[in-house]
């Protein structure tokens, strides 16, 4: 009998330590991890530098209210700003936490311009965290389902569709367009590459706050720090979790000076939110990914796994698409391919199965050689079905 609320399905393995891309269950057996906690391990399991920064800033300090100044939460705000030319962040505990600071900001935007029913623009398929917001916000329903009345009010338009977003533009009650770069948990959907370019020009035809969501994007999972970054545009509110913890709960709200302006001192808090430990963890994992060159790792490997899918996987006439950016990758099925997540688990690989697609989020410290067995173990199961 299991006393845990009966949120998840999970699998009948349980991992007891891990070691860069491998993970290992109680009997020692090893297996490849191509999910990274939902992309949220860049850096590895077990990764030396950060173990070292937990296990020495643990010694000295966990956790003081945010009534007191916090000093690796101030450094980690300047580096987060110098890399993404954002001016201020607010720290919270995950990726919805961070969506949740963007919404509110929002309806703070629509409060200066006496906007009494606020709009935001979402995209069909998309995901923004499950809070009461967040779900309103995520255009999924089947996450929204059994939680009526939503918060109000979002209108969802699909996603690379500009044509859907621009009908909007006479519409005086919308203050904010909320997007992902590559939508994740539908199966890693990439626009056109001009697409955000003109929703930023959207936005600022019709003086609409553009938030982006990088929570699983950002951190170097596509190959830049931010995946806007291709696109050499500025969103008004960003938001990050995921991979900046490298594992340790963190989540961050970036926007402009304007932006931040909306928020005077107790509009928003969270009692964890930029502690000690979280802030110089995310730090570490900054400055590894400088340090050790990470990024030329993730575009190195990332378009070598992506020609060598293409290559191996050719013989497979089911497959209708295999995409990707950096180390974010799906290989897209003309048929349900939710059995080969049992089947991945006994070939010792982790993945993850949306719909037809098989989604692949391996640490972004992958090898050529872990590359080959990655792809050598989705050869052998695409051969079971």
């Amino acid at each position: 009998m299991s006393y845990l609320m009966p949120t998840y399905a999970p699998l009948k393995v349980s991992f007891e330590k891990g070691k860069g891309v491998w993970l290992f269950d109680k009997e020692n057996n090893k297996y490849l991890d191509a999910l990274s906690g939902v992309g949220v391990t860049n850096l590895g399991h077990s990764h030396p530098k950060i173990v070292e920064t937990i296990t020495n800033q643990a010694s000295k300090l966990l956790h003081t209210s945010n009534w007191y100044l916090i000093e690796n939460q101030e450094k980690l705000a300047k580096k987060l700003a110098t890399l993404s030319h954002l001016d201020k962040v607010f720290f919270a505990n995950s990726g919805a936490e961070a969506n949740e600071v963007a919404i509110k900001l929002s309806r703070a935007y629509a409060n200066i311009k006496n906007i009494s029913h606020p709009i935001i623009i979402t995209a069909n398929q998309s995901f923004h965290g499950r809070t009461m917001a967040t779900l309103s916000a995520t255009g999924t329903p089947k996450v929204q389902e059994k939680f009526s009345p939503l918060v109000s009010e979002f209108i969802y338009v699909d996603f690379n569709n500009i044509e859907q977003l621009d009908k909007y533009s006479n519409n005086h009650n919308v203050v904010a367009v909320m997007l992902e770069p590559i939508q994740g948990e539908s199966g890693v959907i990439i626009p056109d590459t001009n697409y955000l370019n003109q929703v930023r020009e959207l936005c600022n035809q019709n003086n609409w706050l553009m938030i982006l969501d990088e929570v699983q994007t950002g951190i170097g999972r596509t190959g830049k720090w931010f995946a806007h970054q291709y696109n050499n545009i500025k969103p008004d509110i960003m938001t990050l979790a995921k991979a900046l913890g490298n594992g340790l709960p963190i989540g961050a709200c970036l926007v402009t000076d304007e932006v931040a302006n909306l928020f005077q001192a107790g509009n928003h808090g969270s009692t964890f939110g930029g502690n000690p430990l979280s802030t110089a963890t995310a730090l570490s994992v900054i400055e590894t990914i400088e340090n050790q060159n990470i990024l030329e790792n993730t575009n190195t490997i990332g378009a070598y796994l992506l020609q060598k899918l293409n290559k191996d996987l050719k013989p497979f006439d089911f497959i209708k698409e295999i995409r990707g950016l950096g180390l974010m990758i799906a290989i897209e099925l003309d048929k349900d391919c939710s059995p080969l997540l049992q089947l991945a688990l006994e070939e010792k690989l982790l993945l993850n199965i949306t719909g037809q697609t098989i989604r692949l989020l391996p640490p972004l410290i992958l090898t050529k050689s872990e590359a080959n067995t990655l792809v050598e173990i989705i050869v052998t199961l695409l051969k079971k079905i």
